[in-house]
């Protein structure tokens, strides 16, 4: 019988780490002031442009612009779009909605992913759920993340929560290792089993980003190639973060340098 080698987890050396740092905070401190300028009548083609300057002010390249052919430097999910929403001037944010922008720097080659979804103007009870669930989620999946642990421990923290709230976790789209590679190994699924899948080591850096509808989590994918919707065409919410395994547990890379006042306007829904 023939045997195949699994695709190896990068270790990342100490300069490496660093330079995820780097690269991490710059990702982290362009999604906050992405923050500043979302409102009512803006369009997602002047979130990208915005994106795009403010990347190339920190000396750092967008990397979603042209990677596999995504026309844009910043994604823009609206509403029912899950991810990859592609920026237009037509399509101008509207009082209730809720957007994800998910932010992707390149930095002395290196990569930092982020994500966050903001409400625009007044939420209905739905929007807050949605976003207030997926954010729990990427809190609930950071805090399994140890060494010894197992990436399956995170997408079973994040399943146990949220599906007894009515909700569902997105199959089709998992986190992803990163680092000069922007999508390697590990695979990130965020449903999953304790104890199985590959095993956590210090040096590990991959995304969590946890993506929460609340119909079903099937997804369609539009004619553009990019835009994925749910099926059922009901909200869709997804926070992301870029993680390092530590010697000790965990830590944030895409840190960002203040609260996202615009998305975290409901920080105790739970409690």
């Amino acid at each position: 019988m023939m045997r195949f080698k699994a695709p190896s987890i990068e270790i990342k050396s100490a300069n490496e780490i660093e330079a995820m740092r780097t690269v991490g905070r710059m990702a982290g401190d362009t999604l906050f002031k992405v923050n500043e300028i979302l409102k009512p009548g803006i369009s997602t083609e002047e979130i990208n442009t915005f994106v795009h300057e403010e990347t190339l002010r920190l000396g750092a390249t967008p990397a979603p612009l042209n990677y596999k052919g995504f026309p844009k430097s910043v994604c823009t999910s609206i509403n029912e779009v899950v991810c990859h929403g592609i920026p237009s001037p037509e399509q101008l944010l509207r009082d209730g909605d809720i957007i994800n922008v998910d932010v992707t720097h390149i930095f002395e080659g290196f990569h930092g992913d982020t994500s966050a979804t903001f409400y625009i103007g007044t939420p209905s009870a739905e929007a807050k759920k949605v976003t207030e669930i997926a954010r729990k989620s990427l809190e609930l999946g950071i805090a399994e993340v140890k060494p010894g642990g197992r990436i399956g421990d995170i997408g079973a923290a994040i399943q146990a929560f949220a599906e007894p709230q009515g909700v569902s976790v997105v199959r089709a789209f998992v986190g992803h290792g990163i680092g000069r590679t922007f999508h390697c190994e590990p695979q990130v699924s965020h449903v999953g089993t304790r104890g199985r899948g590959p095993r956590l080591r210090p040096g590990m850096t991959f995304t969590i980003e946890p993506m929460i509808n609340l119909g079903t989590d099937e997804c369609e994918i539009l004619d553009d190639d990019w835009t994925a919707i749910t099926a059922d065409e009901k909200l869709s919410a997804q926070f992301e973060h870029t993680v390092l395994v530590t010697e000790e547990g965990c830590e944030i890379l895409t840190v960002r340098p203040g609260v996202l006042t615009k998305s975290e306007c409901f920080p105790d829904y739970f409690s």
